[in-house]
């Protein structure tokens, strides 16, 4: 199994400067990938806002499993979180977040009224892992294009901070991991929806694990997307994906590099259907 491991220099300094700009802030709001509540919360975020308001943004959730969506909000929230499942995509998102953000920080609001203070904004950090949303969902907030966006992580590099309406000032971050995957389950997930440099990754070996996944928790979707028959193991999948979809080389042999692209991105794109690979059971 390819071990996944990706944690550049940068991001030591970006935690760092993190820590020190707490004291600034009265709110923290965590993204997540809907896909992976777990694996993608960097472990380091609890101990960085303990003694601050905590906000979960479940992102990316119209491409995750809808029942586990719930079921995951409903595992935040009973561990002392305000949670949001958002998409940082949709239009309606403004609205829903500044009153969630108002939610979390009712008590800060209150001990401001009591004090006689009017008018303080809420200062809120947006932390979260690379390629988890963060810079769309902050656009979204803004309404304009104030930081840049992709679909690679690493995008955003430094702090930002960005007035929204409602009294709310918004301290933007750069995506960061952690040093070292205690469970290379996580590191697998991350880099099965992109949150890990792509020029580390075994593509083909990848596709191999997602195929592995669809199959045994989605069973019936790839062969109904691909429109191909069933198959035996994963190295038939691909190989059925590329006379499918025409992915050949020269003498009509099978490109197994350029299908297992394919089907990762579709899988990323969610054209695969809506997934989620961390699971949580739900309390009774």
């Amino acid at each position: 199994m390819q071990h996944y491991q990706w944690y550049p220099g940068h991001m030591t300094k970006a935690m760092r400067q993190m820590h020190k700009d707490m004291r600034l802030i009265d709110l923290l709001i965590e993204l997540v990938d809907a896909r992976i509540p777990s694996s993608s919360r960097n472990p380091g975020i609890d101990d960085l806002g303990k003694h601050k308001a905590r906000l979960i943004i479940l992102n990316k959730a119209d491409l995750a499993d809808e029942q586990y969506n719930r079921l995951w909000a409903d595992e935040f929230r009973v561990q002392g979180y305000h949670v949001l499942e958002a998409n940082a995509k949709s239009a309606q998102i403004g609205k829903a977040v500044l009153a969630k953000i108002r939610e979390s920080c009712r008590e800060k609001i209150e001990r401001d009224r009591k004090k006689g203070i009017i008018g303080r904004p809420i200062r809120a950090m947006v932390v979260g892992i690379p390629n988890v949303g963060k810079s769309t969902f902050v656009n979204a907030l803004a309404g304009r294009a104030s930081t840049k966006t992709g679909d690679k992580p690493g995008v955003t590099k430094g702090k930002q901070w960005i007035s929204l309406k409602g009294n709310v000032e918004l301290l933007d971050t750069p995506g960061v991991l952690w040093p070292k995957f205690a469970d290379q389950t996580v590191g697998l997930r991350l880099a099965m929806i992109g949150s890990i440099n792509e020029n580390i990754i075994d593509i083909t070996e990848l596709s191999h694990k997602i195929i592995e996944f669809m199959a045994q928790s989605y069973p019936g979707t790839l062969e109904a997307y691909y429109q191909m028959g069933t198959f035996a193991d994963t190295s038939e999948a691909l190989a059925m994906i590329c006379r499918e979809r025409h992915c050949l080389l020269k003498g009509g042999e099978p490109d197994i590099v350029r299908a297992a692209r394919m089907l990762t991105l579709d899988f990323r794109a969610g054209k695969l259907g809506r997934v989620t690979l961390d699971r949580v059971i739900a309390r009774r």
